[in-house]
C-alpha cells in the first residue's frame, strides 16, 4: 500500500482519537483507578454522544419509528434510561424511589426524555463512584444466574452502546448528522486543506 493512501487513514484516526484524549486528561485524576475508572471513562464518552444526539434530534421527530411495532426515538432513549436503572440495580446501586416502570409509554416529550437520560447517567456514575474495588467481585443474581458486579456493569456498557448505535441509525434515517461526526468531518477537512497548501519538500541533492 502506498504511503499516500495511508495518510488519510492516519488523519482520520487522529481526528477520532483527539477528543477522547483531551477529555481523559483533566477527568482522569477525579476518577477511581482500575476497572471502575475505566467504566466511568467509557460512561462519560457514551453519555456525551447519546445526549448530544438526543439534543440534536428535533422534538417533532421523537415519535418517529422505522416500522410499526418497533420502538420510536423517544422509546429507545427511555428504554436506555430504564436499562441503566435496571442493570445498575442488579449491580447493587439503590434504585431511585418512585421510578415509573412504564416510562416508555408516559415520557415522550423531548425535554422530559433528555432529562430522564441525564438523571439515569448521573445516577449510574454516582453509584459506580461510591463502590469499592472489592465490590466488583461480589456475586449477584442476574436474571436467575450467578454473576459478579463487574459482569453486570459490562452488560450495562454493552446495552448503552447497542442503543447508541440504534439511535445513530435512526438519526441518519431522518437526515440528522450526529454532532461528533459533523465535528470530525470539519476537522478532517481542515487537516486535508492544510496538507494541500503545504509546499512539497525540495528534491534531495544527488
Amino acid at each position: 500500500m502506498k504511503i499516500s493512501r495511508l495518510v488519510p487513514c492516519a488523519l482520520a484516526i487522529a481526528v477520532l482519537a483527539a477528543p477522547f484524549a483531551r477529555a481523559q486528561a483533566p477527568a482522569a485524576a477525579a476518577r477511581p483507578s482500575g476497572f471502575r475508572g475505566e467504566f466511568l471513562a467509557q460512561q462519560e464518552g457514551v453519555e456525551k454522544e447519546i445526549l448530544g444526539l438526543a439534543e440534536a434530534t428535533p422534538a417533532d421527530k421523537y415519535g418517529w419509528r422505522p416500522a410499526p411495532g418497533v420502538r420510536s426515538i423517544s422509546e429507545v432513549y427511555i428504554h436506555l434510561a430504564g436499562g441503566n436503572y435496571l442493570l445498575g440495580g442488579f449491580a447493587g446501586i439503590k434504585t431511585p424511589d418512585g421510578l415509573d416502570q412504564e416510562m416508555e409509554k408516559h415520557v415522550t416529550e423531548k425535554a422530559k426524555v433528555v432529562d430522564e437520560l441525564r438523571k439515569s447517567f448521573a445516577w449510574m456514575r454516582a453509584g459506580i463512584a461510591a463502590m469499592s474495588d472489592a465490590d466488583l467481585d461480589k456475586t449477584v443474581k442476574f436474571f436467575g444466574r450467578d454473576s459478579t458486579v463487574r459482569g453486570v456493569l459490562l452488560v450495562a456498557a454493552n446495552h448503552e452502546h447497542e442503543h447508541l448505535g440504534q439511535s445513530i441509525a435512526y438519526a441518519r434515517m431522518n437526515g440528522i448528522t450526529p454532532p461528533w461526526a459533523a465535528e470530525q468531518a470539519r476537522q478532517m477537512k481542515e487537516m486535508m486543506e492544510k496538507m494541500e497548501k503545504k509546499p512539497a519538500p525540495a528534491p534531495a541533492a544527488k
